[in-house]
């Protein structure tokens, strides 16, 4: 497209992530002309793969795939790509409080009335979550009541001891990447019903953190992006959508270079912090405006650190750890399917991702090893490599995992999350019924929004 500085397709889609390429996979193949403007040199959005000492891939971004995200592994399967299983054999650490164990199975060595209080707490957070799960979350028994409170406070009120409460933050900060008192409760409940109950999202054998894709996962976005070819048009980020600019073209999409694209439908497939950049002509709907200012990104750095072996496993570790202190509050081992280094990955979640970002690198890196030291022993002081992502930093995913809604948003705009505009599309995780927030759920999205375009076109 050298030279060409206006386009004509039937569909245009905003963004080369998961969501975005399944949507333009689905419309070609149903002989639909499309084509998808990338703002990034890259596809994949929040998929990406960094470099290992050596050379092999390892996941900086989005990386695993569980048994129940029946999108994603069909879609894994279709692109000819293989998956692997999480490391997990031996114990896992725990240190909740004061308290430091070593376990395994699912249940960590903990104070048998705390264990009793998180099991009570999991319990009624599971059934709320499959009665919101069970229709559009704003139709739900009870939503106005969940969606006028914080997550926190329903676990204040729910949870009743310290601890308890203590590794529900923790869980928070792992699945959402943010604090329980930044979340409607509402949304909470939708997300934890959407993966089919809180043990899925948690787990790692039989969970969503159960598989990893050989080569790194965003092989997904890339073997999608090679089958659609220069249907895909990268370092494009779109500035304007004219979605009325004439009752016979439909919309006219506009990116920073100045190239122009007519299409008779547009999807904006981007997070929604993102779509509400976009400078929209007429303005939009007042609820779907009202929406995205509601919904917010999580906010998390990802740290993935080689050593010469896997040297923990040799001590009968898993390489899995989580503490209620720590900053680094969930490690897992990430080694490569190659096994030609050892890695532990390591986040920075929510409050602790704010205090880590404002900290020099070298600063922030001490802190990370210095959590691993204290979960794994000296072994962990000395790394071949150590690589980082802080997702808010990046232009265009301003954090992850995936946006959330504050309290009173859904049962507000909530309808508005996937409703059309005109010759207007929304796709993305955040619009998904199952496995909102994770690769999944983006998948779904491009099904969803593709069959939604269809009939449109005839």
């Amino acid at each position: 497209m050298a030279g060409v500085m206006e386009k004509s397709v039937d569909v245009v889609i905003v963004g080369a992530g998961v969501a975005g390429l399944v949507a333009a996979r689905d419309l070609i193949r149903s002989g639909t002309d499309v084509l998808v403007l990338e703002a990034r040199d890259r596809v994949g959005g929040r998929l990406l793969n960094g470099q290992l000492p050596g050379g092999a891939p390892i996941e900086v971004g989005g990386q695993w795939v569980g048994p129940t995200q029946h999108n994603a592994m069909k879609l894994i399967r279709e692109l000819g790509l293989r998956t692997y299983p999480t490391y997990g054999e031996g114990e896992h650490i725990g240190e909740f409080g004061t308290s430091r164990c070593r376990y395994t199975g699912r249940i960590p060595k903990l104070n048998p009335l705390v264990l009793a209080d998180i099991g009570q707490t999991q319990y009624r957070l599971d059934r709320i979550a499959r009665q919101v799960a069970a229709t559009d979350p704003w139709r739900a028994p009870h939503a106005e009541e969940l969606d006028r409170q914080t997550f926190d406070t329903w676990l204040r009120r729910t949870a009743r001891t310290t601890g308890g409460r203590d590794f529900f933050r923790l869980v928070t900060e792992a699945v959402f990447s943010t604090e329980p008192e930044d979340m409607s409760a509402l949304w909470a409940a939708f997300y934890v019903g959407a993966a089919g109950g809180l043990d899925p999202l948690i787990n790692v054998t039989g969970g969503a953190q159960q598989d990893r894709v050989v080569g790194g996962t965003q092989r997904i976005a890339l073997e999608l992006a090679e089958e659609l070819g220069d249907r895909v048009l990268l370092e494009a980020p779109v500035t304007d959508i004219d979605w009325q600019p004439t009752a016979t073209t439909g919309v006219r999409v506009t990116t920073r270079s100045g190239l122009t694209v007519r299409a008779r439908r547009a999807v904006v497939a981007v997070p929604p912090p993102l779509a509400a950049r976009i400078r929209f002509t007429p303005g939009l709907p007042g609820d779907r405006d009202q929406l995205v200012q509601r919904m917010p990104t999580g906010r998390v750095i990802k740290v993935n650190v080689a050593y010469e072996e896997p040297f923990w496993r040799h001590a009968g570790l898993s390489g899995q750890a989580n503490s209620t202190h720590r900053p680094l509050g969930t490690v897992l081992d990430n080694t490569p399917h190659d096994g030609s280094c050892g890695v532990l990955v390591g986040f920075l979640e929510g409050r602790h991702a704010d205090a880590g970002s404002r900290m020099d690198p070298g600063e922030r890196r001490a802190q990370v090893i210095h959590d691993l030291v204290g979960y794994f022993g000296p072994l962990a002081r000395d790394p071949l490599a150590y690589i980082e992502r802080d997702w808010a930093e990046e232009e265009y995913s301003r954090g992850c995992y995936g946006a959330f809604a504050v309290p009173g948003t859904l049962t507000r705009f909530g309808p508005a999350l996937r409703r059309p505009v005109g010759p207007l599309h929304w796709a993305g995780t955040e619009t998904a019924t199952r496995w909102a927030g994770y690769i999944d759920g983006a998948a779904e999205s491009g099904h969803r929004v593709a069959d939604e375009i269809l009939p449109k076109l005839s």
